[in-house]
């Protein structure tokens, strides 16, 4: 049997990728990768030559199978997606979950992800919360919202900066406007920002500033009887390298 490596890439700086990850990618007779051009650019900068295949939401159900026979064969395969840890919003779960059934080793390396930096630098309270990723566009998000309105751990979202206000007006609706919140985008990147505040703060700051890149979104929980969840002040803080 052969084994697959899950391996993190960075969210933004070249400079968080680790020497083991580099070594695996190196290593592996077949890497897939959520989009090829992207990655291979991260590749070209590592000198890692090593085939490459594509493998992303779009054609996972067909190429699985094939994947599973090569590890059964007694390849190394190594997954990777555009950014961050595979399988954490991103495509990953298909293929890990048909080598556990198929009792290949999967061993994940730690790395980058782009939610945990966001929640620690947040404020919020972070010793236990909820990651709830993209919600649904459009059939069931109301539903996935209104089941969140009780939720007093902190939540972690994802969302593009196209679609930012809508969604902080959508939590505005159901959380109430003075719920604490913190925006992160292009985390790890030259142009990082965190914006806190309430959620009425926060959205009055990105109606005024448009907001670009990728976005972390990371909201206090409901506050229980005996105290508030978490408290916050609006800032506006860049990190620039």
């Amino acid at each position: 049997m052969g084994k697959l490596y899950v391996v993190p890439t960075p969210v933004g700086n070249l400079e968080d990728m680790t020497f083991r990850a580099i070594r695996i990618l190196k290593e592996a007779d077949l890497i897939l990768a959520e989009d090829t051009r992207t990655s291979g650019i991260l590749l070209k900068h590592f000198e890692i030559k090593n085939a490459l295949q594509s493998h992303h939401k779009f054609n996972e159900h067909q190429t699985v199978e094939r994947v599973i026979q090569r590890l059964k064969a007694g390849d190394t395969v190594a997954l990777i997606s555009d950014a961050g840890t595979p399988g954490i919003s991103d495509p990953g779960f298909l293929v890990v979950r048909e080598c556990v059934r198929n009792g290949i080793e999967v061993q994940t390396l730690p790395g980058a992800t782009a939610f945990v930096p966001a929640l620690v630098s947040s404020g919020l309270p972070d010793e236990r919360f909820c990651f709830e990723g993209f919600l649904p566009q459009k059939k069931g998000r109301q539903t996935r919202l209104n089941a969140l309105a009780d939720e007093t751990r902190t939540m972690i979202f994802y969302e593009s900066p196209f679609r930012l206000v809508k969604t902080l007006t959508q939590f505005a609706e159901v959380f109430g406007i003075h719920r604490p919140v913190s925006v992160c985008r292009e985390i790890s990147k030259i142009h990082e920002e965190s914006v806190r505040g309430t959620l009425e703060e926060v959205i009055a700051h990105f109606t005024q500033t448009e907001p670009r890149g990728e976005i972390v979104i990371v909201v206090g929980g409901k506050e229980k009887a005996n105290g508030a969840a978490g408290d916050t002040q609006k800032q506006v803080i860049n990190f620039n390298e």
